[in-house]
């Protein structure tokens, strides 16, 4: 919306008296070149650049961008810079408190302002994930035509959350997640910059690595707790930001983690051998060091996925589709919620039965076609569909399985170098039961009842 005499008298306290907004907020970037992170979005040529007008306009303008990533990197930042540096007319929204009245509204200002003024828009619409289709339509036309040029920030992925005639008008720029190195670039100029903490105080290392782990990416919560563990440090008239006086700030006490070393590699490999080990609260206890650690939840709903299939299997045929859907909902709603949804995981995977027989089957199937054991697929399997299969022989003599009482053709289907192999050897425990019964009954109808080699062989 257009500034109103209330904001236009915040934003000029804010400029008079910088240190009364968020240390966040006074460090942002003011040209694309101080922006931190996100490179691969800022290139010379880039729709970015276009956008505060490096590169002109005319026929090849700027489009209209949708960005993506997680909270605090960068969104709303880019947004910013662009309102700054830009010539245009810019105008922000927040899908939170706008609706259709307020888009229309938005989309005549500039119909006019080009119109009478020859003056562009840029709209910046936030959180566009929680508008609705129809409050999406609304901005078709005005895309279409570059009535305005749409910034839009989501955390969402758009591809669920944004309507597809809105994706197909934009570009999707993704902002990945603020590295370690991106990240203490932003404390140190924050520390020393004179809209920031203008060197009041200073940052040890072990303190800068501790706020660096509970960041997790995220430049905006690295900011907040730098301004509160500073605030706390002056006003004991000390001038260092202690590792004791930032874990009392953010009450998080400092993990022992490395995301890049052997302390990530030691506890994930922790957390699931307590999970094949069945011991519930050792897997709880590895798990709450990631997750304190501001490790990405997404690398430790992997491992989870792996785990359910290597250690689990088909004795509990449940948790693998548990595992996946976990995966997916950690990367819609990320941390801290993700932490119920990582919790719920582990305890189910760590309590279900074991079984590594499908772990083992495909090990031994492998290493049979790696020495070689594979061989013609037989004609009555093969590709029967095309113009000159028959004369071929191939699909000729297949028995069609639903036409079989039982369900069952008692047919060759392994080539002849493995006919006898028996990969699968299931166990006894949890649901694997059913499948020991079941696969006992199906290799006699198909008349392979002797032992020929197997997942130990």
């Amino acid at each position: 919306m257009e500034p109103d005499l209330f904001t236009a008298a915040a934003e000029d306290r804010q400029e008079k008296d910088p240190s009364s907004s968020p240390l966040a907020v006074r460090m942002r970037p003011r040209t694309l070149d101080e922006v931190v992170g996100q490179q691969h979005l800022l290139k010379p040529g880039s729709p970015l650049r276009r956008l505060v007008g490096e590169g002109g306009g005319g026929p090849a303008g700027p489009s209209s961008v949708i960005l993506w990533g997680p909270p605090g990197t960068g969104k709303t930042t880019l947004a910013y810079v662009v309102s700054k540096a830009t010539n245009k007319r810019f105008v922000e929204l927040s899908a939170i408190t706008a609706g259709v009245k307020e888009v229309r509204a938005v989309i005549e200002g500039a119909r006019r302002a080009t119109g009478g003024f020859g003056k562009e828009t840029v709209l910046f619409l936030d959180e566009i994930h929680r508008f609705s289709k129809a409050q999406q339509d609304s901005l078709l036309p005005a895309v279409e035509n570059r009535w305005v040029t749409l910034i839009a920030a989501t955390t969402e992925n758009p591809y669920f959350s944004i309507i597809s005639p809105l994706l197909s008008r934009s570009l999707l720029l993704t902002l990945e997640p603020l590295t370690d190195e991106d990240l203490r670039a932003l404390l140190r100029r924050a520390l020393t910059d004179e809209r920031g903490l203008g060197g009041a105080v200073t940052l040890p290392e072990d303190a800068e690595a501790h706020l660096l782990r509970i960041a997790g990416g995220d430049a905006r919560r690295a900011l907040t707790a730098l301004e509160a563990a500073a605030g706390a440090a002056l006003a004991t008239h000390e001038r260092e930001i202690t590792l004791t006086t930032l874990e009392e700030t953010v009450d998080r006490a400092a993990v022992k983690y490395d995301r890049d070393g052997d302390q990530h590699y030691d506890v994930a490999s922790a957390l699931i051998k307590s999970i094949r080990g069945s011991d519930v609260d050792a897997a709880l206890h590895y798990l709450a060091r990631m997750i304190e650690a501001g490790e990405d939840p997404r690398f430790i709903a992997r491992r989870l996925m792996i785990s359910a299939s290597e250690d689990i299997g088909l004795a509990d045929p449940a948790a693998l589709p548990l595992a996946v859907a976990a995966a997916q909902a950690v990367a819609m709603i990320g941390f801290p919620e993700a932490a119920l949804t990582l919790s719920h995981t582990t305890i189910a995977l760590a309590l279900a039965p074991k079984s590594n027989a499908a772990t083992l089957a495909i090990s031994a199937a492998q290493d049979d076609v790696r020495r070689g054991l594979a061989g013609p697929v037989p004609p009555h399997l093969r590709d029967g569909h095309y113009k000159g299969a028959a004369k071929l022989g191939h699909a000729q003599g297949y028995v069609y399985p639903h036409d079989v009482p039982g369900g069952i053709a008692a047919q060759e289907y392994a080539p002849d170098a493995v006919r006898d192999r028996r990969y699968y050897e299931p166990t006894r425990y949890g649901a694997e039961a059913r499948y020991a019964d079941v696969v006992d009954r199906v290799r006699e109808r198909l008349g392979r009842t002797e032992q020929g080699g197997g997942a130990s062989a």
